[in-house]
């Protein structure tokens, strides 16, 4: 059975960390085995990792195109895994899968981080083999020894909550369509295979679900991912937002976003981006060119809300709280770090985390390209908001690393400013319309330009839509644009493009209309209605009117 990864994008390194991945030019049992032993004790809790039998290794970069293994061997091969993992105590079995890259024949080995660790495995296959424990160091499997031995035997059964065994679901409480709708965004091979398998094959084929065949239960990380409701188990688990008016704490207004972890990422950016963001076009004394800044740089709030997801704990009955004020979003996650990262080391540019809480919703994460991990958000999260012109953003946890809070502070030219403020609503001429769709590049600064006043000019954003952007998706949202008329249900509307009622259809054309605010539910708060249709918003209209 598959594994539920893009291995296209594994084998160079775009979905994990290069330290969780080992390349093996050939088959050799020995460096194998010590490599699977050092993934299943997992020291530093990444997740384990993943071993690739057939692709050669440079300095840690693996060569392509791939010296690939001969196809009558595989079977062999994964015989003797079978083999050596026997060695391993206690009882330790990784998952392995053929692949065929750039027409060569590889080998997957998938490491889960083990429940039973510290694991042990003969330092040779020989006779004099001595038991020995061996972790990742870097990108390499080493001996544990010193203080790193006495590490890993403190770690003995110590499993991260997300990827412990929920005694209080039942496998039922994984969601098939969902568990599908990952598979297919990843693009990983096992989503053909996944209409065909029983659901209790495929949730431990993904290792979401662990015990005896009459016990099989669904692990945290896999109900946080795979059930529409994980606050059912997992009391509070959702984010919550305050727009206040003023610093006054009395007048605001508020939402909570509930479901999936990676949909309430996605659901709470849109509404701050529907909402909150606004930008401004401004002309720098001297130069003849403009520059468009936001109050809040969209990357930056991606990033610290993908964050809090990530690292917050799920056995605390916590939410997510973002505060947004006239001069600046708190985003605040319970507890803080783990040890030893403090308020010092969180003032440096890039902090080195040495372990993770959350194993598993990492891995998802990174997998829907969420996250980065390994400490990569905090330069992503300064750099972006120092490209936006604002302030830097100041990270803050307490003595006792009970809570983390991220503020990023507005910018100041828009300070106070909101989606119905004078700078949205103002009028443009038409030589400014004409100006400003000169030097636009991509949908987002011309959804900008939307949210102003356009009496005259109108014309010229239906052209840039279909000349400018016209080759990624242009073509296909004129059609949407004019056939929204009228009100229309969904796939009445994918029929109208040529393509079939599919979530990745759905993603593609018609969420980010919602997302940009030019078409709207007729139906909000319920949006999986049977009655559910899609009208234009008064942006919407002015593209229906630029004929």
């Amino acid at each position: 059975m598959a594994l539920p990864v893009n291995i296209s994008e594994l084998v160079h390194g775009k979905v994990v960390e290069w330290e969780r991945l080992e390349f093996k030019s050939g088959w050799n049992p020995e460096d194998i085995l010590h490599t699977i032993c050092a993934f299943a004790n997992d020291i530093n809790n990444w997740g384990g990792g993943y071993i690739v039998i057939g692709i050669a290794c440079s300095d840690g970069v693996p060569q392509f195109p791939p010296l690939g293994l001969n196809q009558d061997s595989l079977d062999k091969i994964q015989g003797e895994l079978i083999r050596i993992c026997y060695q391993i105590q206690p009882n330790y079995y990784p998952i392995s899968q053929p692949y065929v890259i750039d027409g060569q024949h590889i080998l997957v080995i998938w490491v889960p981080a083990g429940d039973t660790r510290p694991y042990s495995c003969p330092s040779t296959q020989g006779d004099d083999g001595r038991r020995q424990y061996y972790i990742r160091l870097a990108s390499q499997s080493k001996l544990a020894t010193g203080l790193n031995q006495t590490r890993l035997l403190e770690l003995s059964a110590k499993v991260p909550f997300d990827d412990r065994i929920n005694q209080t679901s039942e496998i039922n409480d994984l969601e098939l369509g969902l568990i599908r709708e990952f598979l297919q965004e990843v693009k990983s091979d096992l989503f053909e295979e996944s209409a065909n398998v029983p659901l209790s094959d495929l949730c431990r084929s993904m290792n979401i679900a662990r015990g005896p065949n009459e016990a099989l239960r669904p692990v945290n990380a896999g109900l946080l991912f795979f059930n529409k409701e994980p606050h059912r188990f997992f009391n509070r688990a959702w984010i919550e937002i305050a727009v206040h008016s003023d610093d006054s704490g009395r007048n605001y207004t508020s939402a909570t976003f509930k479901g999936p972890l990676h949909k309430q990422i996605r659901d709470c950016l849109a509404y701050l981006q529907r909402e909150v963001l606004i930008s401004e076009t401004m002309k720098i004394s001297g130069k003849a060119e403009s520059i468009t800044v936001s109050n809040y740089p969209y990357n930056a709030l991606e990033e610290v809300i993908s964050n809090a997801v990530y690292h917050k704990s799920y056995a605390e009955e916590k939410p997510i709280e973002i505060q947004i004020f006239p001069d600046k979003i708190e985003i605040l996650s319970y507890p803080g770090p783990l040890p030893p990262i403090t308020n010092v080391e969180l003032q440096q540019r890039r902090v080195v985390a040495r372990d993770y809480r959350n194993r598993r919703i990492g891995d998802f994460l990174k997998e829907l390209n969420l996250t980065e991990g390994k400490a990569t958000g905090f330069p992503v999260i300064k750099d972006e908001m120092a490209n936006n012109g604002s302030p830097a953003p100041v990270f803050y946890t307490d003595a006792d690393k009970t809570l983390f809070l991220v503020t990023l502070p507005c910018h100041p030219s828009l300070i106070g400013n909101k989606k119905t403020g004078t700078k949205i609503g103002a009028k443009l001429s038409l030589d400014e319309i004409k100006d400003k769709l000169t030097h636009i590049s991509d949908v987002e600064e011309l959804n900008e330009i939307l949210m102003y006043d356009i009496t005259d000019g109108v014309s010229d954003i239906r052209e840039h839509l279909r000349t400018k952007i016209g080759t990624k998706m242009g073509p296909k949202i004129i059609k949407l644009i004019d056939f929204l008329i009228t009100p229309q249900r969904k796939t009445h509307m994918l029929e109208r493009i040529g393509l079939t009622n599919r979530t990745d259809n759905y993603d593609r054309y018609i969420k980010p209309l919602l997302e940009m605010d030019w078409i709207e539910r007729t139906i909000p708060e319920k949006k999986n209605s049977k009655n559910q249709l899609y009208r234009l918003t008064d942006k919407g209209k002015k593209l229906l009117k630029s004929k």
